[in-house]
């Protein structure tokens, strides 16, 4: 099989706030690189990238789709590996597992709401793992599309550095194109399925915004180069090409990013959009070797670039359980080259897997593959132990790449299945869930013995539930949403702690003093070693702090895990024959016990973002339905003939929300949430919670 050249491949993926129009653009990509013959709409319940019934049903995408297309340039192809992601909040660990093995990502943004919540999570995500990306101004036909206010948005929310390389010709209604700053040229799509562009002069209503939008941009590039800033300064011609190649590395080093506008929707401007994924977005080459660790010494770094040559290395970043062939699992290959027949090592199990059946997908279609190379996007069937986050390698050359961190649930509900029947198929297909995404967690009540399903807001649950029903036939009965609290300590306090037991032969002895107080919101456990002059031996400060970590799994007031405090250890003693790692973990478990008691512990409920936009003449309604749920209102903004509200509300009071904000706005006003942080919970709701009435 011939090797293919990395420069011509792009891993990119479309992500963006929900109903940006993502999936929309997805479709116009396809099409345009003939991929599919006919274009399917995501409110016709066509679109390609989604397949699950669920999604066309709703019109949501809830499953990052990955397809692989090619964009003919200049006489070359090239390879565009591209996923299209979920912009629910419910479903972010898609986004986050996507951004996690991309190269690049195109952001869509609707024209007239801007910079929305989810918006900002995803730049938030894509700026953790360092992912460059452009950025595409949908929806401009919209009336109140404004290109310059996003352009604002961009730049103030998110901390950017937007580089408009268009501006729209027209708005709204009168929407025809764009204008190419880059080029100065006008550029139209007037047949229906705007395959063939059309180029113009400017038109002299726009000639002269547009030579201002050049300068600007001009400007914007060459500050990002210094021999093109010496250049300019020098009054010198810059050309085209010199402009594309210093905004290409400012967008690689993240310092820029390319901004495009369009309607999907009416077929404008996605050709543009494929040529900027080119011309800007990175290659595999482009990135920088992988890094990961020895898996026998942690302390030890390891790189791999991106060269068939270099020996295996590859993430795996999603499992699918398909009907029809069994468990997917999605790899991306950063080197050497995965082959049907050969063996991997999963260095984290500690485990070989042998390499069966490859596929190349497109969406829910499969297509055969003998080998996925460096810099490639693919799955694999039947891998035995397998699963999100894990690392497959040369068992000659080890490595363990860093695998992907997800978020907690924060909302649970108890399941029951209806007969013995369906008891044997739902602990199966609940295993299969949860495999396939590590924010659907699956326990039991060891009091009431129920089945509790635990995941990140309403509609994700109520879509597993669905699944469960369609897709495996597991009829069931669904408790009540139920929230995850957490516990604090709201005072500092100090504990000396002896573990002494006595049992014939060499005891149990370990002596230790602890401080613990309140941490700073979302710092989790923050423990402290400032043992001074071997008063407790090193091995055995480890197993205390282990200690201290079993004890915050379950609270003194409602058994809920503890968060935000900050362990010192502080002192202690120990026994040369009587003390172990074990006698020293249980000391700092009941000495943080005993800290929590002290500690004024009290409940911390979860808090959301939410932001609600609703037509002005229902603003006073909406204010007051979200006043009788405890909501604490942030800001408010007049958006294009609409008010956009941002509130904190917590998740225990948004049950329902949707339901009654239909009704209040007679379904004109729409709002979306997200976890944001943890609060204290009044005293009077904290004492019906831990009496069970919450």
């Amino acid at each position: 099989m011939k090797k293919q050249d990395l420069s011509r491949v792009r891993n990119i993926g479309i992500i963006a706030h929900i109903d940006a129009g993502k999936t929309t653009t997805t479709e116009r990509i396809l099409y345009y690189c003939k991929m599919i013959h006919r274009i399917g709409e995501v409110h016709e319940g066509a679109a390609t990238t989604d397949w699950m019934e669920q999604e066309r049903e709703r019109g949501i995408t809830i499953t990052s789709a990955a397809i692989t297309a090619r964009w003919p340039r200049d006489g070359v192809d090239y390879k565009i590996n591209l996923i299209d992601t979920p912009g629910h909040i419910d479903f972010t660990a898609e986004v986050q597992r996507s951004v996690r093995v991309l190269d690049g990502g195109v952001v869509v943004f609707d024209g007239v709401a801007g910079v929305e919540p989810q918006s900002e999570t995803v730049w938030r995500q894509a700026n953790r793992y360092n992912v460059p990306r452009i950025c595409f101004v949908n929806k401009m036909d919209r009336t109140g599309a404004d290109y310059d206010r996003v352009i604002g948005m961009i730049r103030d929310r998110l901390a950017a550095n937007p580089v408009p390389i268009q501006i729209p010709w027209g708005a709204e209604d009168r929407f025809r194109g764009v204008i190419d700053l880059l080029n100065m040229r006008a550029v139209s799509w007037t047949d229906a399925l705007g395959e063939a562009a059309e180029y113009h002069e400017i038109p002299d209503d726009m000639q002269e915004a547009a030579e201002a939008a050049r300068a600007t941009m001009l400007e914007a590039i060459v500050e990002t180069d210094d021999d093109l800033t010496m250049k300019y300064l020098e009054g010198e011609e810059i050309t085209v090409d010199e402009l594309i190649e210093a905004l290409r590395q400012a967008t690689l080093r993240s310092d820029a990013q390319p901004v495009l506008c369009g309607s999907a929707l009416k077929n404008k401007g996605i050709q543009p959009l494929l040529n900027a994924v080119i011309d800007y977005l990175p290659s595999p080459l482009n990135v920088p070797p992988v890094r990961g660790v020895d898996p026998d010494d942690e302390d030890v770094t390891l790189e791999r670039s991106s060269s068939d040559e270099e020996p295996l290395s590859a993430l795996v970043f999603k499992i699918v359980t398909d009907p029809y062939v069994g468990r997917l699992s999605y790899v991306r290959v950063y080197s050497g080259v995965l082959e049907s027949g050969s063996s991997a090592l999963n260095p984290g199990k500690r485990n070989k897997e042998r390499i069966g059946r490859m596929v190349r997908m497109f969406a829910d279609r499969r297509e055969d593959i003998e080998r996925i190379g460096a810099g490639d996007i693919g799955a694999i069937l039947g891998l035995k132990n397998t699963f999100t986050g894990d690392t497959l390698c040369d068992g000659d050359h080890p490595i363990l790449l860093e695998t992907i961190q997800f978020a907690d649930p924060v909302i649970q509900i108890a399941i029951e299945p209806k007969t013995q029947a369906d008891q044997d198929k739902m602990t199966d297909a609940l295993q299969k869930l949860a495999e396939e995404d590590p924010t659907f967690r699956v326990t039991s009540d060891s009091q009431t013995g129920q089945t509790i399903l635990a995941g990140m807001g309403e509609l994700h649950l109520d879509i597993m539930v669905d699944r469960l029903k369609r897709e495996f036939k597991v009829e069931a009965n669904i408790g009540k949403p139920r929230v995850n609290y957490r516990e604090t300590i709201t005072r500092p306090t100090d504990v000396d702690y002896t573990h002494k037991k006595q049992t014939g032969g060499s005891g149990q002895f370990a002596r230790i003093t602890i401080e613990v107080e309140p941490g700073a919101p979302g710092t989790g456990l923050v423990t402290e070693d400032e043992i001074r002059g071997g008063a407790i031996p090193r091995e055995f400060i480890k197993p205390t702090f282990q200690g201290v970590e079993d004890a915050i799994q379950s609270g003194v007031l409602g058994g809920y895990p503890v968060v935000d405090v900050v362990v010192r250890l502080v002192d202690g003693k120990h026994h040369e024959v009587d003390s172990s790692e074990m006698a020293f973990r249980t000391a700092g478990s009941m000495a943080m016990k005993e800290a929590l008691r002290r500690g004024s512990s009290v409940l911390l409920e979860p808090i959301m973002k939410v932001e609600v936009v609703t037509p002005d003449e229902y603003l006073g309604a909406v204010q007051g339905s979200l006043a009788s749920r405890r909501a604490a209102i942030q800001s408010m903004e007049q958006v294009a003939g609409a008010q956009n509200i941002s509130a904190f509300v917590p998740l225990s009071e948004m049950f329902g929300y949707s339901t009654e904000l239909r009704s209040v706005s007679q379904g004109r006003a729409n709002f979306s949430m997200e976890f944001d942080h943890y609060e204290p919970l009044p005293s009077n709701l904290a004492e019906k919670v831990m009496k069970g009435e919450g």
